[in-house]
């Protein structure tokens, strides 16, 4: 490398300043590389200062760009050589461009030897390679673009990167570049670094790399970091991209290192102060809240109450109608709501919510509107082994006990009596609105007891018809309208031949048979099978 000159310093006298001139004369010889202050730029040359009184000139092509427009300012520090002297002025004829030309090749010879990257724009596409200009054309080959195959080549004309020398022949001005040797050794110059400083807690910047389902790829500049769905937000995060792109640069803290698997797991959330730490006082037992609908399932829906905290409301806890089984038909995401705080867990993070709580209860309702004896008209809901439910107001069943379905004893199937959906009168037997039970009667708004007034309707001596409805050892029981039974002794039958009535009867089998008595207020009638005519 070619000595520069430094500045000479200001002489105190004028002896000293000859002194000092006449030997900076002789050093201001052909080669000499200065530094130099430029003073003035016209349209042929730019005029530079190299101090101790001596200025020279500069062509102006050699500042000229790519563009075509010259590159330099009055004021420019720029590096100069000299080249010789004008006879007719005295001035230097200097050279940037010779000095610009070494300064490249130590700057080629570092990078092949000591791996320090040189920067340059690829200016053009050739055969198995592109041509980047450093100050001088050098080539890159297509494989040493990327680190990965190029499948798009004209996507990096233009660009102005670094890269690595990897051959040099300044005799021929030949010299090869790699950007992948530059990659390579940059990322692993980073990966060191990296873990060397890096400590739990830390809080740093990255690149959002990759997402999947599960969370999403950090570049962190030096390793990749994971950051987990559920550590994107203290709130309800169905999927990443709901709050990340690729691309994105976000702030994040490292809350988990393995160094022997140089795995890094990351957090958002934790940046910010977790807000169920003060869930309990800011939603108490008892609390009235409002909220947003988030999601929708079938057994309940989420209500965000802030961010980071949600409640479940389930659907038993919608409707005081036990047959409410769809959410949907009552909410819809994103809808405000008004709640009831039912249980609040800080450990478990759960807060159950409560709607109905806020309506009028309707057994409170019914318990009042409906005092026994009241007729009331309700709809067939379904059928069970043990009677019928009809649905009242306010999404409350009522229960017809199979006793109070009808006054026959007969055991005809209750499906051939109603249908679903059939409106019905039924009369109030109680309300319990501690236990949820509402009895009902179907048979006692219908008609009064049938017994009342059978002596009335028939006489000893009667031939009636009616249906077996039971059969025992001692005789048959017999209906002769619906809710009176009549029982026909043994003693009342004919030609038995020492069989039982039951290998006679059928249950449900249509006789004629004769009155013997009737006892009203024991509801009692006596039968015969006997002289029928």
């Amino acid at each position: 490398m070619v000595e520069i000159v430094e500045t000479v310093k200001e002489a105190r006298t004028d002896e000293e300043m000859s002194a000092l001139y006449e030997s900076s004369m002789k050093n201001l010889h052909e080669g000499r590389i200065l530094k130099g202050k430029v003073l003035d730029v016209s349209e042929d040359s730019v005029i530079v200062d190299v101090g101790l009184k001596s200025e020279g000139k500069v062509p102006i092509s050699e500042f000229v760009g790519r563009d075509g427009k010259p590159k330099v300012a009055i004021g420019d520090v720029i590096e100069v050589m000299i080249l010789g002297r004008e006879k007719e002025f005295g001035l230097l004829i200097l050279s940037k461009q010779r000095v610009d030309q070494i300064r490249l090749w130590e700057k080629i010879h570092r990078s092949l030897n000591e791996g320090e990257a040189i920067e340059g724009e690829i200016v053009s596409e050739i055969k198995g390679g592109f041509l980047v200009d450093i100050g001088i054309k050098a080539y890159l080959p297509m494989a040493h673009a990327d680190r990965k195959p190029v499948k798009n080549p004209s996507a990096f004309l233009g660009r102005r990167l670094k890269f690595r020398v990897i051959k040099a022949n300044g005799k021929k001005n030949n010299v090869v570049l790699s950007r992948k040797l530059y990659l390579i050794e940059e990322a692993e110059r980073k990966k060191k670094e990296f873990w060397k400083n890096v400590r739990e807690g830390d809080v740093t910047f990255g690149i959002v790399r990759k997402i999947n389902d599960d969370g999403a790829i950090i570049d962190l500049d030096g390793a990749s970091g994971f950051l987990p769905v559920e550590e994107v937000n203290w709130g309800r995060v169905s999927h990443p991209r709901e709050y990340l792109r690729v691309g994105d640069e976000v702030k994040v803290k490292i809350i988990d290192l393995d160094r022997e698997k140089e795995s890094v797991k990351l957090s958002i959330k934790q940046l910010r102060p977790d807000p169920w730490l003060k869930v309990e006082e800011k939603y108490p037992k008892g609390a009235k809240v409002t909220g947003k609908v988030v999601s929708i399932t079938d057994y309940g829906a989420f209500i965000e109450l802030e961010k980071g905290v949600e409640g479940l409301l389930h659907v038993s806890e919608m409707s005081w109608d036990k047959d409410f089984k769809n959410p949907r038909k009552i909410l819809s995401k994103g809808k405000t709501v008004e709640l009831l705080v039912l249980e609040v867990n800080k450990e478990k993070r759960r807060i159950s919510l409560g709607m109905k709580q806020l309506l009028p209860d309707p057994w409170e309702v019914l318990e009042k509107k409906y005092p026994p004896g009241s007729i009331i008209t309700g709809k067939v809901k379904n059928f069970t082994d043990f009677g019928i439910f009809l649905g009242i107001e306010g999404g409350v069943d009522g229960l017809v006990h199979l006793s109070e379905v009808s006054w026959s004893r007969r055991k005809l199937p209750i499906s051939e009596l109603f249908k679903k959906g059939q409106t019905v009168n039924a009369v109030v037997l109680n309300v319990d609105k501690e236990q949820k039970k509402f009895s009902l009667s179907i048979k006692r708004a219908l008609k009064q007891d049938p017994w009342t007034g059978i002596s009335d309707r028939y006489k000893s001596g009667d031939i009636l018809e009616g249906y077996i409805t039971s059969i025992v050892d001692f005789g048959i029981f017999v209906e002769v309208e619906e809710g009176v039974e009549g029982l026909v002794h043994i003693s009342q039958m004919e030609n038995l031949k020492g069989k039982k009535p039951s290998d006679m009867f059928k249950i449900d089998e249509k006789v004629k048979v004769r009155v013997l008595s009737i006892d009203e207020k024991a509801k009692k009638m006596s039968l015969s099978l006997k002289d029928l005519d």
